[in-house]
């Protein structure tokens, strides 16, 4: 039981970072090409969240 929770906290913290990854691939891939030229601190907060929010929904969801 306890290897398996250990499991399911890796998974998320997995799933959280590689979201963030991919969002700041994309944020800098749009910087890069001019079509976003500031980025406003409540949308890095708005993507910060969602990172958290999918990445523990897809660790929950791969570990079952």
């Amino acid at each position: 039981m306890r290897g398996n929770s250990n499991t399911l906290a890796i998974m998320i913290v997995l799933n959280i970072v590689g979201v963030m990854l991919v969002l700041g691939a994309a944020l800098l891939i749009l910087r890069g090409l001019g079509w976003v030229k500031q980025i406003p601190e409540y949308v890095v907060w708005a993507l910060l969240l969602l990172s958290f929010g999918v990445g523990i929904l897809g660790g929950i969801r791969s570990a079952r």
